[in-house]
């Protein structure tokens, strides 16, 4: 049985697109879902509007900066680069995350008191 694709848990997807602009650097915003969606082994799906608001929502905050140049295909196209707010943002959300995933890592490890 193939295995379904997950759909981006609330509040972690900010956190890819940092990670990844800063580890890939400029991406267009096409780019970035396709390549977060690899790097899943294809688990994720990413809707390309749900990432697009990402991107208004992180440029925004002043976490990443946008230019214009010229696609794969010489089509006309954003790039997206991380700034150094963004990084700091980045390190933020990466200490709150392992804090989280520790937590729920060691509740699923419980044992029953029986």
């Amino acid at each position: 049985m193939a295995e379904a694709k997950s759909e981006v848990l609330q509040g972690t997807l900010d956190l890819m697109v940092l990670r990844a602009l800063a580890v890939l650097g400029p991406l267009h915003g096409y780019g970035i879902a396709r390549r977060l969606e690899q790097i899943s082994g294809d688990l994720l799906q990413l809707n390309e509007g749900t990432v697009y608001t990402a991107l208004v929502r992180l440029q925004q905050a002043g976490w990443i900066s946008s230019e214009w140049g010229a696609s794969e295909n010489n089509r006309r196209a954003r790039y997206y680069s991380i700034t150094k707010a963004g990084r700091r943002q980045l390190a933020r959300e990466t200490e709150s995350w392992e804090r989280i995933a520790g937590v729920i890592d060691r509740l699923l490890k419980l044992q029953s008191e029986e």
